[in-house]
């Protein structure tokens, strides 16, 4: 199942993608404990997803990211391999979606994309074992971790580097069925591939990742985990655009300006 988030009369509402066609709903996918919330259902209500906005997929409250979690990608960085995950947060203001503008700030040198896999979660999760993390993640989806990489090695922490508005493009929706542990993942810019890897080669798997953050901190429904990027990083300019792929998950297309 695919799930989508989509702009309708100036509202955002939730469907379900089927081929070209999004089947309404009402409510939200997200399990929540509000008595009030509305239990996700089909209402009738169709829409062409050639003629639609499609929104980020998910509104989460925090990002939960990964750093040097491919082993490819340590090589690449002639870096050991971590001893437990390497953990860094972006803000949710920094979302955007399918379609929409990463947007380079006036004095970077160089803004990097990173093609991840991004695991959405359903349920509140905390201290979560790790052969129960599937009854807690709703689906996954693409990401691209746009980061400042000279901010990220003068500061050290990498708050600035990986902060900015629009450096979190997520989409285009939430695959509930697919499984995550042998996809392709790629990075396109211009047509041209540039990042090639496959989630085989993580570091520390899902599971691992779902129960080790959750030890650490309470994850929300609609909270993201973004499993770090295969080697093959490389920079962004005016003018590009910059495609995620992933293996049965479709295409995450954003312009650069």
């Amino acid at each position: 199942m695919k799930i989508v988030r989509f702009r309708y009369r100036d509202q955002s509402r939730y469907g379900i993608l089927e081929g070209s066609v999004i089947r309404g709903h009402r409510g939200g996918p997200f399990t929540r404990p509000d008595k009030n919330h509305v239990v996700f259902v089909p209402d009738g209500s169709e829409y062409d997803l050639a003629r639609t906005k499609l929104l980020p997929p998910c509104q989460p409250t925090k990002i939960v990211c990964l750093g040097v979690n491919y082993r490819h990608h340590a090589d690449e960085l002639k870096m050991t391999l971590p001893e437990l995950p390497l953990l860094f947060l972006k803000p949710s203001s920094a979302v955007i979606g399918p379609d929409d503008k990463i947007v380079l700030p006036p004095d970077a040198e160089r803004i990097d994309y990173e093609c991840e896999l991004a695991v959405v979660m359903g349920k509140t999760a905390r201290n979560i074992p790790e052969d129960r993390f599937a009854d807690y993640v709703l689906g996954y989806t693409c990401f691209n971790d746009v980061t400042d990489r000279v901010a990220q090695r003068k500061d050290g922490q990498w708050t600035r580097a990986k902060g900015h508005d629009t450096f979190a493009p997520i989409g285009p929706w939430i695959d509930t069925t697919i499984s995550p542990f042998n996809l392709q993942i790629e990075t396109f810019v211009n047509g041209t591939v540039k990042q090639s890897g496959n989630t085989t080669d993580l570091i520390f798997g899902i599971p691992r990742l779902v129960s080790f953050i959750t030890g650490i901190m309470t994850l929300y429904p609609g909270d993201v985990i973004a499993t770090g990027t295969p080697e093959g990083v490389g920079p962004l300019k005016h003018g590009d655009t910059v495609e995620i792929r992933i293996e049965g998950l479709g295409t995450l297309r954003n312009s650069v300006t």
